[in-house]
């Protein structure tokens, strides 16, 4: 693609020559001639003078005269990320590592119902009365249990499990190793000490447009649902607990648990190793920072951190002042010391 194609793609405007060839994209640090990269991240203006890239993507505000004369053709969009993601899909295809068709070594009853253009991997097993809507890939080793349900144009890596009855949206993205429907924490004690398992009667609603990473976990309800809402990212490694509800466009990092019963809001940020109790409300748009212990319901568009977290604001000043005990303490030290002085003064008898 040309620089001006490029532009014209995203009603962008040319600094530089609107004739010059992109072949690849690749990083700023690393590309080279030919090499279509972008800037959005301020940490990363340094690399601007010294890359090698062809061409640069920029925020339709950069002002390119205020850097040193330079070789790079600048093309002005209102994303540079978002425009650089697309061209990296145009120009690098991602592959595609699913048959065609349905192989030979894959069961499938005659009660299940497969849309067109369906591909099964080797060694499928297709429950009774499953569906799998039309143009879906799964791919090998994955089960489907009686009774569940995939929609149209979805994609199921390896290994995936899906217990019977659960249902998955249309263009759902399932990665290596995903179990959805596996059975919630259930236990109650008895009083000889042992636990009576509680029977967990319920289904998972996956909605569309929701990818889940590798290795997640989604439990089934105990009666009723547990439901990822349209537009739902997890990173790889999330547990989702029974009777939970992840509301629309909400994205979670590796390693986050949520407890059951639990209700998350939309388009709420839940970064890495966050652990969240049960039967709370996660309000929409709040940000849950890193290794963060949610102890209670969180108000909408907080961000929140620590364990227990507090707003984060309050986190950083209490953090602040953990930081600052040694000295706070040699400070204290001194004021008793002083004070001692100044009461044996005063108790000393006067002339």
């Amino acid at each position: 693609m040309t620089a001006q194609e490029i532009a014209t793609l995203f009603e962008g405007e040319i600094v530089g020559d609107p004739n010059v060839e992109i072949r690849r994209v690749a990083k700023i640090e690393e590309a080279g001639a030919g090499d279509l990269t972008f800037f959005a991240n301020p940490k990363y203006e340094k690399y601007i003078a010294s890359t090698k890239a062809t061409a640069i993507l920029v925020s339709s505000g950069f002002d390119p005269s205020r850097l040193p004369a330079s070789r790079l053709v600048f093309i002005k969009v209102p994303d540079p990320y978002i425009a650089f993601l697309q061209i990296l899909k145009r120009i690098t295809p991602m592959p595609d590592p699913f048959p065609k068709g349905i192989h030979a070594t894959s069961l499938v009853p005659t009660s299940a119902k497969l849309g067109s253009g369906v591909s099964l991997g080797a060694h499928v097993v297709l429950g009774e009365n499953v569906v799998v809507g039309s143009n879906t890939k799964i791919g090998p080793g994955c089960v489907l249990g009686d009774g569940s349900s995939v929609g149209e144009e979805s994609v199921i890596y390896p290994n995936v499990s899906i217990y019977h009855g659960c249902q998955i949206g249309s263009r759902v993205i399932l990665h290596a190793g995903v179990v959805v429907g596996s059975d919630g924490f259930g236990f109650a004690p008895k009083k000889d000490g042992t636990y009576e398992k509680i029977p967990q009667l319920g289904i998972v609603v996956i909605e569309d447009d929701v990818e889940l990473g590798a290795n997640c976990t989604i439990d089934r309800a105990t009666i009723g649902q547990t439901l990822l809402k349209r537009g739902v990212k997890l990173d790889n490694m999330v547990h989702i607990a029974h009777n939970v509800v992840v509301g629309e466009n909400t994205v979670i990092a590796a390693q986050s648990g949520i407890s059951g019963s639990t209700k998350v809001g939309k388009n709420v940020v839940i970064a890495g190793q966050v652990g969240i109790v049960g039967h709370i409300e996660i309000g929409d748009r709040s940000v849950l920072m890193a290794q963060s212990g949610i102890p209670k319901s969180t108000e909408p568009g907080k961000a929140y951190f620590g364990t227990p977290a507090k707003e984060h604001l309050r986190a950083l000043k209490i953090e602040a002042v953990i930081r600052s005990l040694p000295e706070l303490a040699k400070d204290i030290e001194e004021l008793k010391r002083s004070l001692e002085e100044l009461r044996n003064r005063l108790s000393e008898p006067r002339p």
